[in-house]
């Protein structure tokens, strides 16, 4: 026993130190198993088609140079050099020395190609002796897919992806995120692959389970407009040095989202998409909350837009705690339509008080038949509850100044999201929609699911009452007073509320603000809704709502009236329109009369010259700042024009 024992340790070391390199290369080279092959993912798509995200594959293309036969091998060799030295310009010696050194070491793994698209590796696969396949041309193909966003950083966030890291954790944030799981990612195949060596796999036969696609999804997303809201909230962060901030523009009757961009400042300066703020970071609302108060008012009869309030000398105390108002010493006694207009917080807060004082949850109830404390239930991941403060719920943040404090929008938080659908329930005459990001997910041309309209509350608060904040929202740009008065236009009409809300004023020394603007346009019949927020605008430059954000909002609305084709319906085909006949017929003798002589077109809309500049086959650069209408061009009237010449235009 002695002795055999002996024996069976001798063997042990034999095999474990003596022998171990030639018995760990024989496990390496008979280590078979199941690898799981990725499906492709489905596309994004906009609106109109356009490609917003796309699996592209791309491809390793390896030998294995032991498998062949020698007959097949020696047969096959030459041609196959002679067919790799066509596709890389090397020479075909190369090639070959490469590939017989392969053979004589038993490499059983020589990269030929790396990353390329599907043309090519079918190209590859028509190679002699690849063609064989795996066996016994020794044929190793490895499939990686890349993820493409054909419309750049734009809505990158929105657009979303699915990352996951070394530790298995899976990152899904946006459209990706919201409909990967179910929709876009495919059924994943299978296929059997030999390890040979260093961590090196070759298929040893072709798919066991064919990996089937993921399905397309066609999203809400206006291209046009995406670019529209994504260059003017940058060109504003930009300006105001601010940290970040959102933008999002929703169609009014369907609450389709036509645009989305959330973009931060990283530390160097540079703005992406880094979060996506509109949807899930909610923040106190500041003045844009009005709106709400307001409605609930005038809803339970306890105020009208008529009625006056004192402002005082523009300072109101509750338990120590003050009130003020941006425009020192008050606005005396006005209407509240006007307090409103001119966002008085004495004055909004003192009729509220008055109302509800007594009875602060008759407010709160009425703010929650609103839906107001109600997540909106959208498909991307990461929106938070609203906050709203209640008395009769423990821990419900209530306090003595909590009404007070509510109703100029403190103490309450809300997403830009969740905000903005109440501003297009006001702008849809009640009916609440929950904001869409996507039409229908398909499959090639078949219609897998159709997304409707889905509708919150039908009717948030009575029809009396919505046609009375219309008029406050219209009055707010349209009024001389109204903080939003600098963005007024003759051309097109708006309707909103601007906001400037305090940030960390618990503490001076971090005190900021969260500049926005709430809205929609045209004003009546209104089409589309927008909300802007931006956050930590520089104080040197400048905060207020109506100053930071504002602009953002103006932009917008201004481009898509300028740049997206609006089709409209005329009671009688036969009504003559004078106005629009003596433009055209102006537009028309002109055009007539110069061919190669500058026109004078001061004064017509940008679009119009630039139609008839283009039709003189001129270069035109148009520099738009303001409504659409030419008030300088580089080139005087009654000048020869040259050849390709360019002509500025610049409108406002």
């Amino acid at each position: 026993m002695f002795i055999f024992g002996i024996a069976v340790l001798f063997k042990l070391f034999s095999i474990q130190f003596l022998q171990g390199d030639k018995y760990r290369d024989l496990v390496e080279k008979w280590d078979v198993k199941n690898v799981t092959i990725p499906a492709n993912r489905g596309n994004v798509y906009a609106d109109d088609g356009s490609l917003l995200a796309t699996s592209i594959p791309k491809y390793n293309i390896a030998i294995d140079a032991v498998v062949a036969p020698t007959s097949k091998f020696e047969e096959f060799v030459k041609p196959l050099c002679d067919s790799l030295s066509s596709y890389s310009g090397k020479s075909s010696n190369y090639y070959e020395r490469a590939i017989r050194k392969a053979r004589a070491n038993k490499n059983q793994y020589l990269l030929l190609a790396k990353d390329i698209n599907y043309t090519d590796y079918v190209r590859f696969r028509n190679f002699p002796l690849l063609k064989l396949g795996a066996i016994p041309g020794g044929l190793i193909v490895n499939q990686k897919t890349k993820r493409e966003f054909p419309m750049g950083s734009i809505a990158r966030r929105t657009i979303g992806y699915e990352k996951i890291d070394n530790k298995g954790n899976v990152t899904r944030p946006g459209i990706d995120g919201a409909f990967g799981v179910e929709y876009l990612r495919g059924v994943d195949g299978k296929q059997l692959k030999q390890k040979i060596g260093k961590g090196k796999w070759k298929p040893l036969t072709d798919y066991q389970i064919e990996p089937k696609d993921g399905y397309d999804v066609y999203t809400t997303i206006d291209v046009n407009i995406q670019d529209i809201a994504h260059h003017a909230l940058k060109e504003q962060l930009d300006k105001y040095k601010a940290d970040h901030g959102c933008v999002v523009v929703m169609e009014t009757k369907t609450g389709e989202v036509k645009a989305i961009s959330n973009l931060g400042r990283n530390s160097k300066g540079v703005y992406y998409e880094r979060l996506n703020y509109a949807v899930g970071e909610s923040h106190e609302s500041g003045s844009t909350f009005k709106l709400m108060a307001l409605t609930a008012a005038l809803e339970d009869k306890v105020i009208d837009t008529s009625d006056v309030v004192d402002t005082e000398n523009g300072i109101l105390t509750f338990y120590g705690k003050k009130v003020r108002d941006s425009h020192r010493g008050g606005y005396g006694k006005i209407s509240i339509s006007k307090a409103f207009e001119v966002s008085s917080n004495t004055g909004i807060v003192k009729v509220i008080d008055q109302a509800y004082s007594k009875t602060p949850s008759k407010f709160v109830d009425r703010l929650y038949a609103m839906n107001l404390n109600e997540k909106l239930g959208v498909s991307i991941i990461g929106e938070p509850s609203p906050v709203i403060p209640d008395p009769r719920i423990k821990n419900g943040r209530w306090s003595g100044i909590a009404l007070q404090w509510m109703a100029y929008g403190y103490g309450v938080s809300f997403t830009p999201l969740q905000t903005l659908a109440f501003y297009n329930a006001i702008a849809n005459d009640g009916k609440m929609v929950r904001p869409q990001f996507l039409k229908e997910v398909k499959e090639f041309d078949k219609v897998i699911e159709p997304y409707e309209i889905k509708v919150v509350n039908n009717q948030i608060c009575s029809k009396e009452t919505i046609k009375k904040v219309q008029q406050l929202l219209k009055n707010v740009v349209e009024k001389k007073h109204g903080t939003g008065h600098r963005l007024y236009s003759e051309n097109f009409s708006m309707a909103g509320k601007t906001g400037t809300c305090q940030k960390d004023y618990r503490n001076k020394e971090k005190l900021n603000y969260i500049s926005s603007f709430a809205g929609y346009f045209p004003a009546d019949n209104p089409k589309y809704s927008c909300i802007v927020v931006i956050h930590e605008p520089d104080k040197s430059v400048g905060y207020y709502g109506a100053d930071v954000s504002g602009p953002v909002f103006k932009k917008i609305a201004q481009k898509i009236f300028i740049d997206t084709p609006v089709v409209d319906e005329i009671e009688s085909l036969d009504a003559k329109l004078g106005l629009i006949d003596n433009k055209y017929d102006k537009f028309y003798e002109t055009s007539k009369t110069y061919k190669t002589i500058m026109p004078n077109v001061v004064g017509m809309p940008a679009m119009d010259a630039l139609a008839l500049l283009e039709n003189m086959e001129v270069k035109v650069k148009v520099k738009l700042n303001g409504n659409g209408v030419v008030k300088e061009q580089s080139v005087s009237k009654s000048q020869k024009l040259k050849n390709n010449q360019t002509i500025v235009l610049k409108a406002s």
